[in-house]
């Protein structure tokens, strides 16, 4: 049960970071006026940065029951949850609460701790 749950953390791992990334292009970037272009270029790749390595972390959760090592287990679990709570709280901070993107994350983390 415990690697179903850990795969199922994975999967909203990757639904969340392709949503964040969905919405930055449409929400965020269709508004902002980020001159000089090189710079709305850097920012832009910066944002998508993230989306990859959420990505990365949800396959890796998914996989995990597939890991042999205990001790291999435990440390993509706490370094994938540590990934998604510095998000998370940055995400509250900036958002000031008001968008569900911290609470996704959160969801992540807690679905990822109770398949450890």
């Amino acid at each position: 049960m415990h690697d179903l749950v850990l795969q199922c953390a994975g999967i909203a791992a990757i639904a969340v970071a392709l949503v964040h990334s969905v919405l930055g292009e449409t929400k965020v970037f269709s508004r902002a006026t980020i001159e000089p272009a090189r710079l709305r270029t850097l920012i832009h790749g910066v944002w998508h940065c993230s989306t990859v390595d959420w990505i990365a972390g949800g396959i890796l959760l998914i996989v995990t029951p597939l890991v042999a090592s205990e001790a291999a287990r435990h440390w993509i679990v706490a370094i994938v949850g540590a990934t998604y709570l510095y998000a998370a709280i940055g995400n509250a901070w900036a958002t000031r609460g008001r968008s569900v993107g911290w609470i996704a994350m959160s969801a992540v983390i807690a679905l990822a701790g109770a398949g450890y």
